[in-house]
């Protein structure tokens, strides 16, 4: 049978599954899948009973007598409610989602296996120390006791995948497919690759002096989160010749806020901490609230806890305990770089270093896709730098400076790590020594945390492995077999950017750089370009008495700095063009806030891209512009200041034009494409019909076949935001205007009173379509709104609508 021909009759199986579903009873056999969340169960494995308490939104809370029943309780709760998420984030950290999706995910699956991350994860296993392997198994067991106890309810998505042929019995969690997660999660958060071969790309077409324009560094005016990075001691253990010119800058408009303001600059005189991390919008969310409780402190049960978890790991990324409170965003430094390989033209697997050939290390890995008699088999060649990628990243037809040759990645997350320790030595941290001690055991990928505590300190800390190079900065794939581009090392815990209760009363950050000239390594060259930051900076130092109430207000602002440094421009023109005359005033009277209801958001968010477009794809190309276009968007504010600049004269016609002659064009190109698509009637515009939030599912939300997607995506809703505000709700500039990264969680803790503080994430607790949990988050997360993040026991008690007790 043909590939078309097995396509055809999968997508009429499952047509004919969901209306014979519809027709016998579909949404029983949904809810067949809801967890038992009352009552008694016996959970094989657990030494004591554990209770586990639920509110209104599903969020449990888990009391335990001991650390293993804890963590073996936190699986059992997990797999309950999101098991055939963790089944996927798995198979993706594993490369085998071919195994069940057939050849739709086969480009996935060789990029995964190529890179290796669950070889990584299966060296850091071999190293783990016993208490936190004795945590991953428990863990495990907890899921697995769900898994045996409901291997015919394990998900919807297990059904509609038996009825197309696809049907598998779930292997058993292991913590081998904890730690590759945490690779996946690595990756999302972990370096500047891209920004790498796009450089590379820019230089073979434009020349060097465009990458200078493209990536204009980061600028000095805008805010730095330290602006003391060491104490005087530190900085004089560091060779003077490590010291680096300050040349940051980067187009990432993706990204986190957080911050922590010391109760000098508070309404109650302690601390506040708010944390929003910016991730793609998927369903269910990322995050899984959740509260984990030792029912009594002692020695051998150490945890008392709550916040947001990932469903697949044991303990709490991001949250509070007794004594302390974090948050994390990320930081973002390089730590990825491409090496050219050079080949022995006699034998393709040996590669030149320092004037010898070397073997290459050759990894065979096989491929299964669903579908397929055959799995597929991928040779992966690992030189002393990483694995050549050039097979499962872009082609020859990608030209760049150095034409086509092999490229080995070097990531530091391919080193085994101690991510695990950290986390777990975090939940359980009673003081800042103790959350800097965690940290240490922080390697990727590396975050900016920040913190507070009871007695009323607060403070930031950047961990990570962080390389050290011998040569070069990082920004260009550089030749590897001369020796003068390798890692020497990665930069001492205790020479990373560090601060303690700061004098300013308050420390913010937004991806933005993390320290300026006077700091002696280097961290990157590629941070965000520092809109979020400088907006949240301005607003939290000029209020000196904040409220919880006006840091949620300002977790939802939707102010863009970017809009405010060219919108002058554009406004100081005087158009005789009556359309645009009109289109100016509209701007005129805007605010700047890009709220769903906004007719002068929409333009100016239609206008931005046009603008971009008119300035730089005559010079570079269709094909090159569509990669760099969320660069340009940088590269604009400066070139905004010279009105004759080359850059606005299109190559394509016969006149000369200068920036006000391409500001107007932009802005009539705007009007034109708003017009028709939603009316001649300006006022009538509205952004929420351009913006909107589709939230899908990873796997069959995304089938093409829009029955099924209707059962699991939820969306698309109108959403405030857009690129680059606080309110982070950012589109691919490629493919405007659909969102794309959101504030996938938000908390805010206040430290006088535990019992007021308040989070949210962004879909709802359960991965089970049709649950009432499944969704009951949207409306609150995107007008801004949370739910008290219950702590006390007595609160959990009261506010309980369910009540499970597991049994041994």
């Amino acid at each position: 049978m043909s590939g078309t021909a097995k396509t055809i009759l999968v997508l009429v199986l499952i047509l004919l599954a969901l209306v014979v579903g519809l027709l016998i009873g579909g949404y029983l056999t949904a809810r067949a899948q809801f967890p038992t969340t009352t009552g008694t169960l016996s959970a094989a494995g657990l030494q004591q009973p554990v209770e586990i308490y639920r509110d209104s939104l599903g969020i449990p809370h888990v009391y335990a007598a001991t650390e293993h029943d804890l963590f073996f309780a936190q699986g059992f709760v997990h797999a309950q409610d999101r098991f055939w998420q963790m089944e996927f984030w798995r198979r993706i950290g594993a490369g085998r989602l071919s195994e069940i999706l057939g050849p739709s995910a086969l480009e996935d699956d060789r990029f995964i296996r190529t890179v290796g991350w669950h070889r990584t994860a299966a060296r850091e296993l071999e190293t783990l120390p016993a208490e936190e392997r004795d945590v991953l198994q428990a863990y495990a067991d907890g899921v697995n006791a769900y898994i045996s106890a409901n291997r015919d309810r394990l998900g919807l998505e297990f059904v509609l995948l038996g009825l197309t042929g696809v049907s598998f019995d779930p292997e058993p969690w292991t913590p081998l497919n904890t730690l590759s997660w945490a690779k996946v999660m690595a990756w999302d958060l972990g370096g500047n690759m891209e920004d790498e071969l796009l450089r590379a790309h820019i230089a073979a077409a434009l020349g060097d002096s465009a990458v200078r324009v493209f990536y204009p560094g980061y600028p000095s005016d805008y805010p730095v989160i330290v602006s003391q990075a060491l104490h005087p001691a530190s900085l004089a253990t560091v060779p003077e010749q490590a010291i680096q010119p300050l040349a940051f800058g980067g187009g990432r408009e993706i990204g986190s806020n957080n911050w922590v303001v010391a109760g000098s600059r508070t309404d109650t005189g302690m601390p506040y901490l708010a944390d929003d991390p910016h991730l793609g919008i998927q369903m269910p969310s990322i995050w899984y609230e959740i509260g984990l409780h030792c029912a009594e402190a002692t020695p051998d049960c150490r945890y008392d806890l709550v916040g947001a978890s990932f469903a697949g790991v044991p303990g709490v990324i991001i949250g509070h305990n007794a004594r302390i409170a974090w948050g994390v965003t990320n930081l973002g430094p390089d730590v990825q770089d491409l090496f050219i390989e050079r080949l022995n033209p006699l034998n393709p697997m040996q590669y030149e270093y320092q004037g010898a050939w070397q073997d290459m290390e050759l990894i065979t890995e096989e491929i299964v896709v669903a579908g397929e008699e055959d799995p597929l088999t991928v040779l992966v060649r690992e030189t002393r730098h990483g694995p050549i990628v050039n097979d499962v990243l872009g082609g020859p037809e990608d030209d760049w400076s150095y034409g086509w040759q092999p490229l080995a990645l070097s990531w530091t997350a391919l080193q085994p790590g101690t991510l695990v320790s950290s986390v777990l030595r975090i939940d359980r941290a009673g003081s800042w020594e103790e959350f800097r001690e965690a940290l240490r055991a922080w390697d990727v990928p590396s975050q900016n945390f920040v913190y507070a505590d009871i007695d009323g300190n607060i403070g930031y800390q950047a961990p990570g492995r962080i390389p050290q190079r011998a040569s070069g900065d990082g920004t260009l794939p550089v030749p590897g077999w001369t020796g003068e581009y390798e890692w020497t090392g990665t930069i001492p815990f205790d020479s990373l950017p560090s601060s303690f209760n700061p004098e300013k009363g308050y420390l913010s950050t937004a991806n933005n750089a993390v320290v300026g000239r006077e700091y002696p390594h280097l961290l990157t060259m590629d941070w965000d370009p520092g809109y979020r930051a400088l907006r949240l900076d301005e607003a939290l130092a000029a209020d000196s008495s904040l409220t919880r109430d006006e840091i949620q207000l300002l977790q939802g602002d939707n102010l863009s700095t970017w809009t405010r440094q060219v919108l002058p421009y554009l406004l100081a023109l005087n158009p005789e063009d009556p359309t645009l005359f009109q289109a100016l005033g509209l701007l005129r009277a805007w605010d700047g806030s890009a709220t769903r209801d906004s007719s002068a958001a929409a333009l100016f968010e239609v206008f931005r891209l046009h603008l971009a477009r008119r300035a730089f794809e005559d010079e570079m190309g269709e094909k090159l512009f569509e990669k760099a276009v969320g660069q340009s968007l940088v590269a604009l504010i400066d070139l905004l200041e010279d009105p004759s600049s080359s850059w606005f004269d299109d190559r394509r016609t016969p006149e000369v034009e200068n920036r006000d002659a391409i500001l107007l064009l932009a802005l009539e190109d705007a009007v034109t494409e708003l017009s028709e698509t939603q009316g001649g009637e300006m006022t009538g515009w509205q952004w929420g019909d351009l913006h909107r939030a589709t939230f899908e599912n990873q796997s069959l939300g995304q089938s093409g076949i829009a029955p099924i997607e209707r059962i699991f995506n939820r969306g698309p809703v109108e959403v405030d935001g857009t690129i680059a505000t606080l309110n982070n709700t950012g589109y691919d500039p490629s493919e405007p205007f659909a969102v794309e990264t959101v504030a996938s969680y938000r908390q805010i803790i206040d430290l006088a009173d535990f019992s007021r503080s308040v989070s949210v994430h962004t879909t709802g607790q359960s991965g089970h379509p049709f649950h009432p949990h499944y969704d009951d988050m949207i409306d609150l997360w995107r007008n801004i709104q949370m739910h008290p993040m219950l702590y006390a026991r007595q609160d959990v008690e009261a506010s309980a609508v369910d009540h499970l007790t597991l049994t041994p």
